[in-house]
Formats: C-alpha cells, sequence, structure tokens
C-alpha cells in the first residue's frame, strides 16, 4: 500500500489544481494563483509539481530542486505544493484526478490551466474525460487569447462556458463546466527562464526567477 502524502484539506472545500512541471516556477504561476483564489472564490490551490510533461521531449529539473522553488516563490497561507503525481507515479492529468477525487470525495477540486494549455488541450490524454469530470478555469495569458478560445476543446465544450463575469459561479457547476478569463498577466515562461540562464541544469546556485 503506497502512503500518499496530500496538502490539508477538509470536506466542503473547494481547491484549485495548478499543475504543471514548474521549470522553472516563477512569478507568472504565483500571480496566476492568486487571481484564481479570487476569482473563482477558491478556498485553497494546490500545485501539482508534475514529473514530466508527456508533451516534451526533454525532461525536467529534479523534483526536489523544483518544490523547493516552487516554495520560496509562492509563499501564500492558502496554497500549498505538492509531488502528488510523481507519489502516485503518473504523468496524465485524468488518472491524477481520478485518483484524487477517490482519496478524497468530500472535496470539490477545480482544474487551472493556462489559455495555452486550453490552445492543445484537445492533445491531451483523455481530454475530455476531463472536462467531464471537474469544473476548469482557464486564465488568460499574453497572446494566447484568440487561440484558446477558438481551440477545438473551447469549440466542442462551448454550450458549458460560463461567461467571466460569472466566474465565482464555476465553482457550483456540475462537470462539464470551464470558465475563461482574462487578467493583467506576467509576460514571463519558463522556457524564457531557461533560455536566460536562470535555472541551468546543474543543481548549483541560479539567479532567483523574479518578474
Amino acid at each position: 500500500m503506497i502512503d500518499i502524502r496530500l496538502p490539508p484539506s477538509r470536506p466542503g472545500q473547494t481547491i484549485g489544481l495548478l499543475g504543471g512541471s514548474f521549470d522553472p516556477p516563477h512569478e507568472g504561476h504565483a500571480h496566476i494563483t492568486r487571481e484564481a483564489l479570487k476569482r473563482f472564490g477558491l478556498d485553497r490551490v494546490w500545485w501539482l509539481v508534475s514529473p514530466g510533461n508527456p508533451l516534451k521531449a526533454e525532461g525536467p529539473a529534479p523534483m526536489a530542486r523544483r518544490m523547493a522553488a516552487a516554495r520560496r516563490i509562492m509563499d501564500h497561507p492558502r496554497v500549498d505544493i505538492t509531488d502528488f503525481e510523481a507519489q502516485i507515479e503518473t504523468r496524465y492529468t485524468a488518472q491524477t484526478l481520478e485518483t484524487l477525487i477517490a482519496l478524497r470525495p468530500g472535496v470539490r477540486f477545480v482544474w487551472l490551466m493556462g489559455a495555452d494549455n486550453l490552445h492543445q488541450f484537445h492533445r491531451w490524454q483523455d481530454w475530455r474525460k476531463i472536462m467531464e469530470t471537474v469544473p476548469v478555469g482557464v486564465l488568460a495569458r499574453p497572446g494566447t487569447r484568440t487561440s484558446a478560445r477558438s481551440s477545438k476543446a473551447a469549440k466542442v465544450y462551448d454550450g458549458a462556458r460560463l461567461p467571466g463575469k460569472r466566474s465565482h459561479e464555476l465553482i457550483h457547476h456540475a462537470a462539464p463546466a470551464w470558465c475563461f478569463i482574462n487578467v493583467p498577466m506576467s509576460t514571463l515562461s519558463s522556457t524564457q527562464l531557461r533560455k536566460a540562464g536562470h535555472w541551468p541544469k546543474s543543481s548549483g546556485e541560479e539567479a532567483a526567477p523574479q518578474g
């Protein structure tokens, strides 16, 4: 029997899940997390630091390094950092959600993603199952609004979309339900930080990835 370690929760809470490799985590991640807490009326947000992105050929930095950096960047009393996907040995969101719901049946989960992820969402394994399992909150990132709104997932689930001005209602809707909100966004990206040398492959000291 695997000893699963999860952040604290209690029945009746609504918890947003922000998944990603966080390679490296940066202020842009922290910003959309704070916006999600406010705009969707969430009790808490969990950062799910993934073992790796199945859509990327190259693996991320070691988990311990990314977890430590995430805790430095996202210092908030209602946000937790977890390596849950590594514990259950999956990189796939559908399996993550299935396991979380089984472990915490009294908690309501909301999947959070940037608009850039919505654009390619139809490439995720079991993406329809994800949309039909939990509500989804989408936060706009610079230059991704138009492509996200015209994505395959947006078109397939157009009838399940809530307007941004009703974002607080998302947590009360059964899946499929999703809401796209526009927020002032940081232009930072993990890719840019790696290219700029702020997140070298070695485990030595690197410049802090701040906005």
